[in-house]
């Protein structure tokens, strides 16, 4: 038998298989489970039950180094994987708000009780409709649940969409290919995913291609499947744009779509964010979420600007 678990740097995989693979070599010895690495995956055969005890052992030993900033000492990672727990001692579980913060690898936790309500809605639902003013975290949370399920196995790439309205300014033609293209206007999605994984974390997934650039014009007549979809900005979607993205959504996907509809730049008309809460709240397998001035924490500034500008 074989199954297969994410890596998401060398690093883990270094960790994982010990000095001179020491951990790799006595996990094969014991068990009779060998352990490779390959395009990103680690990948393990062996008998059913030994099969499933050790890579139950390693996604643990995964969720603490990634949210953790200190790294295990081998000996502890060793003591795990071949089940001698009682001999080492684990190093200390960071709290939430310790893990939220720390340098290495900071995966957000809610602040609010309608960010949670957002978390909540991400690991429940396959559709998230999510609306809010500038700094509550719509697009941070949303990186952070995809990279969580992403690091679970749930999915297998993450699909990042945007469509590319100009706020107020016409920038002209860009140079490059479609990605160099569309790069500036998901600039803020790619910013929370190396605030969350740190630049070696995310220049790994992209090497590794489960992370795709999809810009919302060319999706028309995807399907895409076992994937974590993020439309951001889309106060700036048209109706039709956003029916054609959401039967994009194939088997085994989530997708969240999150968006300010004060700052909406279409130059009339509905946004397709609007029509798509107004026609798609209630639905199975669909969560509206709105937040809002009470939920910023980008600064205080900005939470007192949007409270001066109101609902314009």
């Amino acid at each position: 038998m074989e199954t297969r678990i994410p890596l998401l740097d060398i690093e883990e995989q270094r960790q994982l298989f010990g000095p001179y693979d020491r951990h790799a070599k006595e996990m094969s010895r014991r068990f009779g489970v060998r352990m490779s690495a390959k395009n990103g995956a680690l990948r393990l055969r062996g008998g059913g039950d030994q099969l499933s005890t050790i890579a139950s052992r390693i996604e643990d030993i995964l969720a603490d180094i990634r949210s953790s900033e200190m790294e295990p000492p081998p000996a502890e990672i060793e003591a795990r994987l071949l089940g001698d727990v009682a001999s080492t001692k684990k190093t200390p579980e960071a709290s939430p708000k310790e893990r939220g913060h720390r340098s290495g690898s900071r995966m957000p936790e809610a602040r609010s009780d309608a960010q949670a309500k957002y978390l909540q809605a991400m690991r429940d639902s396959d559709l998230v409709l999510a609306s809010g003013p500038a700094g509550t975290g719509k697009t941070f949370l949303a990186v952070a649940a995809a990279v969580r399920h992403l690091q679970a196995g749930r999915v297998s790439r993450l699909v990042l969409t945007r469509p590319a309205i100009e706020a107020g300014e016409h920038l002209g033609f860009l140079p490059g290919d479609y990605e160099a293209k569309v790069d500036p206007y998901l600039r803020p999605l790619y910013d929370a995913l190396r605030d969350i994984l740190g630049p070696t974390g995310f220049r790994r997934l992209k090497s590794l291609d489960l992370l795709e650039i999809a810009p919302l014009a060319f999706m028309r007549g995807r399907t895409l499947a076992r994937s974590f979809i993020i439309l951001d900005e889309a106060q700036n979607c048209t109706p039709g744009q956003m029916k054609m993205f959401l039967t994009r959504i194939g088997e085994g996907s989530k997708a969240v779509v999150s968006g300010d509809l004060t700052q909406t730049d279409l130059p009339g008309g509905v946004s397709g964010l609007t029509d798509a809460v107004n026609r798609l709240d209630g639905i199975e397998g669909v969560s509206v979420v709105s937040l809002g001035a009470c939920d910023i924490q980008r600064s205080g500034l900005v939470r007192r600007v949007v409270e001066a500008y109101g609902n314009e």
